[in-house]
């Protein structure tokens, strides 16, 4: 134990094989569990064409909208990591925040709020050049202080969280020589508490969620429920029509928290694509989805609390960010810059297990209902309501695309259909 962030001997070394095994671990994991092929290997290859199922008006609709949209969301992914490279490889940060006074706890706390409030200060006209076009196109129909209010709860939830990790890392460097353990039990024991909570305290503080009403739709998704075997007490709709006009669906939580949520704008579209929407969301749901990115999760920043140990034992990293220890108040601005960096730079990864795991719910989907012209239809609807890119290029796809691509869906229904001797959409 130590009072200011004493370092006993050979403590990054002795650190130096826990993200080692715990980096192999989640790798492993990911590798031997991920469905890196959604159907059979019978499925005939179907080559996705946006041609196929789109007008030329609708592909021009989306390839504008992606050209309208890019440029605001890549200049604040440029933003974000300026930011974070300012505070890791500059003593800006730590400048910034030796000015505040008070509890060291405060100050960390304080510290995290300040640098927060400047990126994001930065950040805001970006964030209104995107919801302009979303306006332009009719994807948001929110006005500016109903916007502004989703906002800045957003950025609360982000903060606070933040924080808690910030405060924590501090507390743990002030005490522990060797915090890398405790910091590692935290940091997985957070992830799983996020997950469970999130869908019951942070999810309604920008949608109300109520019980799908009586009647045949809900009586026709309870029953396919309970045919897939996924246990399924309530479907609720979302009041999403306040904010957008895109329609979606999704599943969240485990345990006594999971849900199946509808956005209340998918309620216009046909029933029989609404049950292929909730078909697909039983699929995460029976897959376990939720629980294993939890439980990877966990690993992962089990393994990044790890890391975060290392890099910051770095006494060069150190002096350029002006702290002397984490054991520091000032280390806050040093935290912040490192957990932005892996937040942005795990990203790829997340999404390319994310696209498996959806086209696997996906097959799911089509297995259940076994109509892929249905399942083509729905997918059309989605790419129309939405404005999907339809063929989003490299740097996209690895930045930005969690699930296929709209043509790439379709196209695997078709193979699906192939596959089960089923006419082709």
């Amino acid at each position: 134990m130590t009072s200011s962030g004493a370092r006993t001997p050979g403590g990054p070394r002795a650190a130096g094989w826990a993200p080692a095994v715990l980096g192999a671990a989640t790798v492993a994991v990911v590798g031997f569990t991920t469905p890196w092929r959604a159907l059979p290997e019978g499925a005939p290859p179907v080559a996705a064409d946006p041609a196929r199922d789109f007008t030329a008006e609708q592909i021009a609709r989306s390839q504008a909208f992606d050209a309208a949209v890019s440029p605001p969301a890549y200049l604040s992914l440029g933003l974000t990591l300026l930011a974070a490279g300012v505070l890791v490889a500059t003593p800006l940060g730590a400048r910034l925040l030796e000015r505040l006074r008070g509890p060291w706890w405060a100050r960390v706390l304080l510290g995290v709020l300040v640098v927060s409030a400047a990126v994001e200060l930065l950040r805001w006209p970006l964030g209104v050049w995107q919801e302009v076009h979303l306006r332009d196109y009719g994807l948001s129909v929110q006005t500016w202080p109903s916007w502004t209010a989703d906002r800045l709860k957003n950025i609360a939830v982000r903060t606070g969280l933040t924080a808690v990790m910030v405060l924590a890392v501090v507390a743990l460097a002030r005490r522990f020589a060797r915090w890398w353990i405790p910091a590692a039990l935290g940091a997985s024991a957070l992830t799983v508490a996020v997950s469970f909570v999130y869908p019951v305290v942070v999810e309604p503080l920008f949608n109300d969620f109520t019980p799908m009403r009586a009647g045949p739709l809900r009586d026709d998704l309870l029953a396919m429920a309970d045919r897939d075997g996924v246990p399924v007490e309530e479907v609720l709709v979302a009041d999403a029509s306040r904010r957008t006009t895109a329609v979606n669906a999704y599943v969240s939580g485990f345990g006594a928290t999971r849900r199946i949520v509808i956005y209340d704008t998918l309620l216009k579209a046909p029933p029989g694509e609404v049950e292929l929407v909730v078909a697909h969301e039983l699929g995460h749901a029976a897959g376990g989805d939720v629980l294993y990115g939890t439980l990877v999760g966990a690993l992962g920043a089990a393994c990044g609390a790890c890391l975060l140990y290392l890099v910051t034992s770095s006494r060069t990293l150190r002096r350029r960010a002006g702290v002397p220890s984490l054991a520091d108040p000032r280390a806050a601005a040093l935290v912040m810059g490192l957990l932005s960096l892996a937040t942005v730079l795990s990203g790829p990864a997340q999404n390319l297990v994310s696209r498996q795991i959806e086209a696997r719910a996906d097959a799911h989907a089509l297995d259940l209902t076994r109509d892929p012209a249905m399942f083509a239809a729905m997918q059309r609807r989605l790419a129309v309501s939405n404005i999907s890119d339809l063929s989003p290029d490299v740097v996209e796809r690895v930045l930005y695309a969690s699930h296929p691509a709209i043509p790439e869906r379709i196209a695997m229904a078709r193979s699906w259909a192939a596959l089960n001797g089923l006419p082709e959409p």
